[in-house]
């Protein structure tokens, strides 16, 4: 049994086109994972390179504690269940199973326990003497999973398995291997298109388009929690309802408008994770609605739609119809379309009008042009306005000093908005807000302190009552400021820098052993950065002797770039201290490259020496965008 850890995979063709972008996941041994998405989007090929059928163009592939990027697929320890079957059409079912025991030179009796026993848990023991054509789809494919079952593999891999199976012998194959799973207790990983299958094996999805993963969770978290509209999408059947709209807030309330005057009203409550300027500034969303979550009213609603056609499935109804159109209108079928899901019994016909309710619980918002949730689990950032005098910045029923940096930038203002995100509140005394709801998120506690009828967001570690009082104060590096004219004032500060430079590698001989002795080396402004071992091997395992001939982008965590010993690092010139009170940073030219550094508040000099941990540099193949190390 064994656990796997796929750290920054991908894998680029010879003709730059890139199949798998930044793969990254852990998977626990004993995980079910399932590999979900249309054809084209890079699961298939991730999945070989696990088995090691493809080349790993960049990352790292761990099963258990071992490396195996280099490593034959054979001494992998995984087992492949093929899309189709791959069986051997002159051997019988028990040669089949036992030809890769047979390889291994396994005694022909612990051989025959092994396959007798696989067989019986597959329900395939009568089968043993048959050769495959003279077995189901259903049948071979067992013989197939009793193939890698012998192995006793630490991993299996199953590619589609039942792809060429009927819709009967499908739904009793995802039982079966379901069962098989549990049985075994060891680590699955399937990949299918069928999001079906997805949703009913898989203990967490990986959901997968165009190379990129979109989201990985669990299958009852991407169905009421999608990350973005692709998602939400393609999970569920039939898939979920899209709509342009706007949202306006009315008090206590918010009106979400739909196309041809349609409209409903929910709490602003249930949307008040999305940010402010959503309601403020009347920008297009995207509004989604599972076809199950709405619902036929008696009563008279601000949803219409006109039926076209109704699929009667027996104990379920789907109902496809036109949203808005008014009865003795023509049926086009050019309007917005919308389905409905509902219970078998309701005596609907084509033409009628429906008065439609929505289970407020259940709406999506996405952005239009980023189509990402609106209403994240941890919201981005909250929107406030803060008033200028007397160089204070009053906001949040207190005051706070305007830190040196805000002083030119926001001279003859008298207003700013403050995007604040929940990272920039942190315990302190300078303002206090009531806790009206606290939501616990992973290991953290997400508090909505209210303020002028919205929230402020705060994330901390220690549990808070709802109803007490928080006390904060604000880390200004975090927050972004803009004027009335929304024009951007100031942004955030990030946590990375990146830098161009090349990679060198030395050849010399140890003085004492007389053995060759190679070192690596980062080269940034013409100094040399010792670099791990272990990136020189991983540059040249991707990269060739062309490692040594460009440009690479180096990124690195501003906490790791430190104040070096005179002559031992970068002499870099500074162009101006950024001072936000909580922390100080000098805008650094390096070499024609400009970067923020960390300073002391009371740092006085012109220049500043600059040197870089060599074991925290990630390296960026410029060309493709990919990550090397």
């Amino acid at each position: 049994m064994a656990n796997l850890k796929l750290s920054h995979i991908y894998k680029v063709y010879d003709n730059g086109h890139k199949a798998v972008n930044d793969f990254s996941i852990d998977i626990e041994d004993k995980e079910f994972i399932v590999f979900v998405g249309p054809s084209g989007c890079g699961k298939s090929t991730t999945l070989r390179m696990i088995a090691g059928l493809e080349k790993i163009t960049a990352g790292d592939l761990f099963i258990g504690d071992v490396l195996v990027n280099d490593m034959m697929p054979k001494d992998r320890d995984i087992a492949m269940v093929f899309q189709n079957y791959a069986l051997y059409p002159h051997m019988t079912v028990y040669e089949n199973m036992a030809f890769s025991l047979r390889n291994r030179h396994v005694p022909e009796k612990e051989i025959k326990e092994k396959v007798e026993e696989a067989a019986r848990i597959l329900d395939i023991t009568d089968y043993l003497d048959r050769k495959p054509k003279a077995m189901s789809g259903g049948q071979r494919q067992r013989v197939a999973l009793g193939r890698a079952i012998v192995r006793e593999p630490k991993v299996f891999l199953l590619d589609e398995p039942l792809s060429n199976l009927d819709a009967k012998l499908r739904a009793q194959m995802r039982t079966e291997i379901s069962k098989l799973h549990k049985k075994l207790q060891t680590t699955f990983i399937y990949v299918t298109h069928d999001q079906v299958e997805a949703m009913t094996m898989g203990t967490r999805i990986v959901v997968m388009k165009l190379g990129y993963v979109q989201q990985i969770d669990t299958p009852m978290n991407l169905y009421n929690h999608p990350y973005n509209k692709f998602v939400a999408g393609f999970i569920g059947t039939p898939q979920m309802n899209f709509f342009n709209a706007t949202l306006a807030r009315k008090g206590e309330k918010v009106i979400i408008s739909l196309p041809h005057d349609c409209s409903l009203t929910v709490p602003y409550e249930k949307v008040c994770k999305v940010h402010d300027n959503y309601f403020r500034d009347s920008l297009r969303v995207i509004f989604g609605i599972r076809p199950e979550h709405l619902m036929i009213s008696a009563k008279e609603t601000n949803i219409k739609c006109r039926v076209n056609i109704v699929e009667h499935l027996g104990n379920e109804c789907i109902i496809y119809g036109e949203l808005g159109l008014e009865e003795g209108s023509e049926v086009l079928g050019q309007g917005e379309q919308i389905i409905v899901k509902t219970v078998e019994g309701n005596p609907i016909q084509q033409g009628d009008i429906l008065n439609l309710a929505v289970d407020l619980d259940k709406i999506h918002l996405f952005d239009q042009d980023t189509e990402i949730t609106l209403v994240q689990d941890i919201p981005d950032y909250s929107r406030f306005k803060a008033t200028i005098k007397n160089n204070k910045l009053s906001i949040f029923n207190g005051l706070t000093d305007i830190c040196p940096v805000f002083h030119s930038l926001i001279d003859g203002l008298d207003s700013v908005d403050l995007e604040i995100p929940p990272s920039a509140i942190v315990s302190g005394n300078e303002f206090t807000l009531p806790v009206t709801k606290v939501e616990k998120i992973k290991d953290k506690y997400l508090l909505y302190l209210a303020y002028e009828k919205r929230f402020l967001f705060a994330l901390v570690d220690e549990e808070v009552k709802e109803g007490s009082q928080f006390s904060f104060s604000l880390l200004f590096d975090k927050i972004k400021i803009v004027d009335s004219d929304g024009r951007t004032v100031l942004e955030p500060i990030g946590e990375n820098e990146s830098l161009l430079g090349r990679f060198l590698r030395t050849d010399s001989k140890d003085a004492v052993t007389k053995r060759r002795v190679v070192n690596f080396f980062y080269s940034i402004c013409n100094k040399l950065f010792l670099a791990p071992q272990v990136n020189g091997f991983k540059m040249n395992q991707v990269e060739g002797n062309s490692s040594y001939k460009k440009e690479y982008r180096y990124v690195i965590n501003r906490d790791n770039i430190y104040t070096a010993s005179d002559g031992d690092g970068i002499v870099g010139t500074i162009k101006s201290i950024l001072d936000y009170g909580n922390r100080c940073y000098a805008s650094v030219d390096v070499g024609g490259q400009e970067i923020l550094v960390n300073i002391p508040a009371d740092y006085k000099l012109d220049t500043v020496n600059l040197s870089f941990d060599g074991e925290n540099i990630e390296i960026y193949q410029i060309e493709n965008d990919m990550r090397i190390c």
